[in-house]
């Protein structure tokens, strides 16, 4: 559906929800009328939303092109404007010059930024999107960000009459660009059952885990198991380099077994070949387990291996690899004893 149809879309059901038909059913005639109106309108029509998108990297700039696919009115924002521009030329929506402006009359406003700070950057403040945003609205928060940060958030939302659902995903950028990202969520069941048609676009599961933080919390739980899969997987794959062996036909036999994982079946090739950069960023990984090593502090979980894993990365980004993706833990184990890969 095109701006033009899901506007009137939404003026049908505002002329609706005005007029005197909007009735209980126990009044009689009109409830009836306000029903038959309601079944009236297309289900397209009935989920069409006004949505602002905060922030266009390499997840956020194809999610919102899904929404704005999808027929939903899209305004986004992002911090350097020309990338917003440009993805209004290409997707068809419209570009805001602050996360105010955007957010502005918006029904739904997602954003997928870089950290706490930038989160805190874009929602609150005089340009904020909290201070363009109406009673009712909700803000659906794609970024990882610590579980403290997203309370705090929620309070200040809560105060403003906003509802905040904390959803940070999981999938990569292929998993942005095939709308097939798993999306962990935290907040309260309204507003996460009114924001799930909106995140469905762009997901193949989508699940309510708790409270507010509960969707941050279940986001560390996934870092923390990749982390160990990806170290795994390198020194799987760098074993059989030393030991001589074919590691294309090694995990052709190794990943129909227990061994195998999603990170060994769309990695494992790139890793072989020396390439990195297919996915999520080292830089980015780090800023993740921080959030989870500060986390198991404050719980007292015990995570050794994690945080094992996150000073392999550091030597990563020593060796220049902080932009690499998450699967360049191989390249540590190449550097260690000078070999470089097939």
């Amino acid at each position: 559906m095109n701006k033009t149809a899901s506007r009137t879309s939404q003026r049908k059901m505002r002329a609706i929800e005005r007029s005197d038909m909007a009735a209980p059913i126990d009044q009689g005639a009109r409830g009836v009328r306000y029903l038959v109106a309601i079944a009236q309108l297309t289900d397209k029509e009935k989920q069409m939303a006004k949505l602002a998108f905060l922030g266009l990297g390499v997840m956020g700039g194809p999610m919102a092109g899904h929404l704005q696919k999808a027929g939903h009115e899209v305004t986004v924002y992002n911090r350097t404007a020309s990338k917003a521009q440009d993805w209004a030329k290409t997707h068809g929506g419209q570009a805001a010059a602050t996360p105010r402006a955007a957010a502005e009359g918006a029904d739904f406003v997602m954003a997928c930024v870089g950290n706490d700070d930038d989160l805190r950057s874009v929602c609150l403040g005089e340009n904020g999107a909290f201070a363009g945003m109406g009673a009712g609205a909700i803000f659906v928060d794609h970024t990882t960000v610590s579980a403290a940060v997203t309370r705090e958030l929620y309070a200040a939302a809560d105060a403003a009459q906003i509802s905040f659902v904390d959803a940070p995903i999981s999938g990569g950028q292929a998993g942005a660009e095939n709308a097939q990202l798993s999306i962990m969520c935290g907040g309260d069941q309204g507003a996460f059952d009114r924001a799930l048609p909106v995140m469905e676009v762009y997901s193949k599961i989508c699940r309510r885990i708790g409270d507010s933080g509960a969707g941050q919390m279940t986001k560390m739980c996934n870092q923390i198991a990749i982390a160990g899969v990806v170290q795994g997987l390198s020194e799987a794959l760098h074993f059989a380099e030393k030991a001589g062996l074919d590691g294309r036909a090694v995990v052709e036999v190794i990943s129909q077994g227990a061994a195998g994982s999603w990170q060994m079946a769309n990695r494992y090739e790139t890793m072989l070949d020396n390439e990195f950069d297919h996915g999520f960023a080292v830089d980015w990984m780090r800023k993740d387990l921080g959030i989870c090593l500060d986390t198991a502090d404050e719980t007292g979980a015990s995570l050794p291996i994690t945080a094992l894993v996150d000073q392999f990365y550091k030597d990563v980004q020593k060796i220049g690899g902080g932009r690499w993706d998450t699967s360049s833990l191989i390249q540590r184990l190449r550097a260690l004893d000078g070999s470089t890969g097939t």
